[in-house]
Formats: C-alpha cells, sequence, structure tokens
C-alpha cells in the first residue's frame, strides 16, 4: 500500500519498501532543530573548555614563578586536563552535528541515501558516549573499590 503524500521511499536495507508517513517527517524536522542547536551549544562548550584549560595552565604557572610556591605543579596537569576532555568531548558533538546536517539535506531532498548517512552518525554518536558512559562507571567502581581498601586499611591500623 503506497500512498503518493509518503516520501523517501524505498529506504533499502531489509529489502522491503519502507517510507516514512509526513508525521515522521515532521518530528525528524523538529529533532534536528534541536539537534542542530544542542550541537552548536556543544562547540561552544568545547571552546570554553580549551580556552579553560589554556588560561588556567597560564594562569597557575603565573602565580608559581611570582609566589616562588611549590607543589603547583599540578596547575598545568589541570590544564591539560581540561583540554583532553575537550578533545574528548568533541567526537559525540561532531556526529551529532553530522546526524543533524545529513538529515536536514535528506529531508529537503527526498534523499534516503542521505538518510542513511544521518543515522550512521547516530549511531556512531550513541556508540561513542556509550563507550565513554562503560569507562567511567568502570573508573567509579575502581574509585569506589579503592577508597573501600583505603578506609579499611585506615581502621585496622587505628586498633
Amino acid at each position: 500500500m503506497e500512498h503518493s503524500h509518503d516520501v523517501l521511499d524505498n529506504v533499502s536495507g531489509s529489502g522491503t519498501d519502507f517510507s516514512l508517513s509526513p508525521q515522521a517527517i515532521s518530528f525528524l524536522t523538529e529533532t534536528r532543530k534541536w539537534v542542530n542547536f544542542l550541537a552548536i551549544l556543544g562547540f561552544i562548550a568545547i571552546g570554553l573548555m580549551v580556552i579553560s584549560g589554556l588560561f588556567f595552565g597560564t594562569l597557575m604557572g603565573a602565580m608559581v614563578g611570582q609566589t616562588g610556591m611549590s607543589g603547583m605543579g599540578g596547575s598545568a596537569f589541570f590544564g591539560v586536563f581540561y583540554i583532553i576532555i575537550a578533545l574528548i568531548y568533541f567526537f559525540p558533538v561532531m556526529y551529532l552535528y553530522k546526524f543533524g546536517t545529513k538529515l536536514k539535506v535528506a529531508l529537503a531532498n527526498r534523499d534516503s541515501k542521505s538518510l542513511e548517512q544521518s543515522f550512521q552518525n547516530l549511531k556512531s554518536h550513541y556508540k561513542f558516549v556509550g563507550i565513554v558512559a562503560i569507562i567511567g562507571l568502570v573508573f567509579y567502581a575502581f574509585s569506589a573499590l579503592m577508597m573501600i581498601v583505603a578506609g579499611v586499611g585506615t581502621m585496622g591500623s587505628m586498633f
């Protein structure tokens, strides 16, 4: 059953015809606008993180030089840490932005290949975020375990 108002028909993959209803296209159009907004905010946040990392490292380095304080060598670490976090954050934001731009092309041109590419970028976005979330959970679990071990060690030395 094929309707003349259905667009982006014959999206390949399963070997069957597939089309999007006008309501689905409307949802994707609205989603694309929010995706682009969030991607732009992400790029702004990345820029601010890089600037903060550079500023923090420079500022703390200058403070150490003026005051002669020792133990502030970690200030450069925090500056580099901010820049590394910004670099990691760049990839999911880039995938999100590419999803939005490819989706815009797909909807404007009724192009199923662009639609496929847009969803490939969305998949990559979620895959990257999922892997980072798993790494974060492992890190938190390891940190909690180390705190428990340190707490038990401290309790044992008190008696």
